[in-house]
């Protein structure tokens, strides 16, 4: 257990929404909780309908808008950094937190660490044997722009190339410092921003369904190359219901995260609600950029 001193988070449980509103609201808390105007917190989400999200600097090339459309998935690009992830039947954990939080301190690395080691209890808690390993240096985690050289690639995304030659649009085929496996798999896919007003942290639990359902709205140059991605796709990741050999429940994985970081950060995690200004804040980040084509569609 990571000795911090022991704090009060604010826990936020909501609903499924839409994409846009999901990175909007994780935006917003960023700033308020990174200036101190709403303590730290820990939100659980999941999304409705389905929706696939870009990293930062990933290119709008890499998404088939057609084929997304014709799925009535949405599309949305995050704050944070890596690779394009379909939202769906999922369990999404967020936290936001000011630069000098025990917890978020130390950089990238660090706080990876430390929150993993709560993801990592919520999943023994649900009897799945997870793991997480550090990596070299050069395979750390892509972050927001500001901070981070988005420029530097792990030599495990290089490995990971399309057959196309262009980078592997998946989060979930590529793994990153830190994050949590299970047999080899990946299970939980996380990316962070570090800004000068605070650190968010976010990621996702794949509870059930198929994972190949993302190639589908990825751009590939032929059927052929999309099937060849589908098997690559569940080679390297897997979801909690393949493992438990059942369906997990949202209520379920929500409950064991509760519990996990409660218990493994020393938190008292207290139920609370967005703000008023946070919730204004969210309204105007989600109809001026996270709807915007200049934003989703950049790159």
């Amino acid at each position: 257990m990571n000795q911090f001193p022991q704090r009060t988070w604010r826990l936020i449980l909501h609903p499924p929404g839409r994409g846009t509103w999901n990175m909007a609201v994780d935006e917003a808390i960023l700033e308020a909780a990174g200036c101190g105007e709403s303590p730290p917190t820990l939100r659980l989400y999941a999304w409705e309908p389905p929706c696939l999200s870009l990293g930062h600097a990933q290119p709008i090339s890499d998404v088939d808008l057609s084929a997304l459309r014709l799925h009535g998935w949405d599309v949305v690009r995050r704050p944070t950094g890596g690779r394009a992830i379909l939202h769906a039947d999922e369990l999404t954990y967020s936290v936001c937190g000011p630069q000098d939080e025990p917890r978020l301190m130390g950089g990238v690395l660090e706080s990876y660490r430390a929150l993993s080691e709560a993801l990592l209890s919520a999943l023994h808690a649900l009897n799945i044997p997870a793991e997480a390993h550090e990596k070299p240096l050069s395979a750390v985690p892509l972050t927001d722009a500001s901070n981070h050289p988005l420029a530097q690639r792990a030599p495990e995304r290089n490995a990971l190339m399309a057959e196309n030659g262009r980078e592997n649009p998946v989060c979930f085929e590529v793994p990153s410092n830190y994050e949590i496996t299970v047999g080899g798999k990946k299970l939980i896919g996380s990316a962070q921003a570090r800004r000068k007003e605070g650190v968010l942290q976010h990621g996702s639990l794949p509870l059930y369904g198929d994972l190949r359902r993302i190639v589908q709205a990825l751009a590939f140059p032929d059927e052929a190359a999309r099937q060849a991605a589908a098997q690559r796709l569940i080679q390297r990741a897997i979801t909690a219901e393949a493992i438990l050999g059942r369906p997990l429940a949202w209520q379920e994985a929500a409950k064991a995260f509760v519990a996990a970081f409660e218990r493994e950060l020393n938190l008292i995690l207290l139920p609370g609600e967005l703000t008023s200004s946070e919730i204004s804040r969210a309204r105007e980040l989600e109809h001026a950029k996270y709807s915007a084509q200049e934003w989703t569609q950049k790159h």
